[in-house]
């Protein structure tokens, strides 16, 4: 992009990451210009998902990864297994046999989010690395975008018929349309990075765990490359440690803890840097207003211990485009605040479900109780994996009946 006049442009998606190169994909699918401004200037390891049930793997289907794709960028997981601080024990499987075609699986984040930006290229939308927004004004006429300065060029504006701001947890374009709200959950943090699998003791065809911890948890899901991705959230109890010690060192102990190896041995190589995010979730008071929306993280993200913040992303990217589409097409009645309420219509519920299992989680004595029952009762155990999957209703997970089954003595 050349300095001197302002650009202007059609669609500017804030952010190259999942949520933006698939809504960049879709519209420029469609016919639209479309300029995807990516802050980093090249693919970095950063904390984020790798685990998603087979609904996340569908979205992609209908992004159009083929099978042959997928194999390159994702590890088929028979089940995650969820492990009780006192080790009660149970499965989930998603309905899954463990293939490709139906099961859960964990992803190379590198390889996906660079071949969906490839994928948006192809599309026809252009994509600017290393373009970082330092500002965005909802207030004129248009959408108005305000670049960093770079070696190469003075600071550049751009204006845009619609913003889409898909640029995570604290989303300048969420900020700009003043719609960010209070953060739930101030006291979390994330932390990831890969160990070799073997090492870790993760035989291949091996379960995803999630192995909760006093005030916290850690995840281990096999991904491509024989590595095994490691994501710990911890709550405020610990900010001390991590403060005192720092993040690579409670990383490491925890991943002892739940695996008994030790990374001081040499036998547990860390394969990238530990990253870390504070607080791990995000909050808005709206998603979309004239001239704006937000997707994946950007549109509000609530923890929800097993994931699917992927199919989440892929299926906010979806809605958003097809109402930009309406709009920009001049559809009678087409108005980008519906895609807000179509967000809530498909996730209201789901985060009614997510804020309960957190709930439980910071109960130690109720989370024990629910995981024996869901350890001894296979119908609910297979209905909670489901809802957790998004695979389906999260209506059911409410449904007295099913709170009875699960609940009662």
């Amino acid at each position: 992009m050349s300095g001197g006049a302002t650009e202007r442009v059609e669609v500017a998606v804030v952010g190259g990451g999942l949520a933006g190169a698939a809504t960049g994909a879709l519209l420029a699918g469609l016919g639209h210009e479309v300029v995807v401004l990516e802050r980093a200037p090249r693919w970095r390891w950063r904390a984020c998902g790798v685990f998603a049930s087979p609904a996340g793997v569908t979205a992609l289907r209908r992004l159009g990864l083929t099978d042959v794709d997928l194999l390159d960028l994702a590890e088929p997981v028979p089940a995650m297994r969820v492990e009780s601080r006192r080790g009660v024990a149970f499965r989930l499987t998603y309905d899954g046999t463990g293939r490709l075609a139906d099961s859960p699986v964990g992803f190379d984040r590198e390889a996906l989010d660079e071949s969906l930006l490839e994928r948006a290229r192809r599309a026809g939308a252009r994509v600017e690395r290393g373009a970082a927004v330092d500002a965005v004004d909802i207030e004129g006429p248009h959408p108005r975008l305000t670049l960093a300065a770079t070696a190469h060029a003075a600071p550049q504006s751009m204006d845009a018929t619609v913003v889409v701001g898909a640029d995570g947890l604290r989303s300048i374009v969420a900020r700009g349309a003043r719609a960010d709200a209070r953060v739930p959950n101030p006291g979390r943090t994330a932390l990831t990075f890969h160990v070799p699998a073997a090492d870790a003791g993760a035989a291949p065809g091996s379960d995803a765990r999630m192995v909760v911890l006093d005030d916290g948890y850690v995840g281990l899901a096999p991904v491509p490359g024989g590595r095994l991705n490691v994501g710990i959230v911890l709550g405020r109890s610990w900010q001390t440690r991590i403060r005192d010690r720092g993040a690579a060192s409670v990383a490491a102990e925890i991943l002892a803890g739940a695996t008994g190896r030790r990374t001081d041995t040499g036998k547990l190589a860390v394969l990238d840097r530990v990253a870390g995010v504070r607080p791990v979730s995000a909050a808005v008071e709206r998603r979309a207003g004239d001239g704006w929306l937000v997707v994946g993280d950007a549109a509000g993200f609530l923890d929800p211990f097993t994931g699917e913040g992927i199919h989440r992303a892929l299926v906010s990217a979806d809605l958003a485009a097809g109402v930009i589409h309406d709009a920009l097409t001049g559809r009678p009645g087409a108005r980008l605040t519906a895609y807000d309420a179509a967000m809530g219509s498909r996730f209201g519920t789901k985060d009614l479900v997510s804020r309960l299992v957190q709930a439980f989680l910071g109960r130690p004595a109720m989370f024990e109780y629910t995981a024996r029952r869901l350890a001894a009762r296979q119908g609910i155990r297979d209905t909670m994996g489901r809802v957790i999957g998004d695979l389906e209703p999260a209506r059911h997970a409410l449904d007295p009946r099913f709170l009875a089954a699960l609940l009662a003595p």
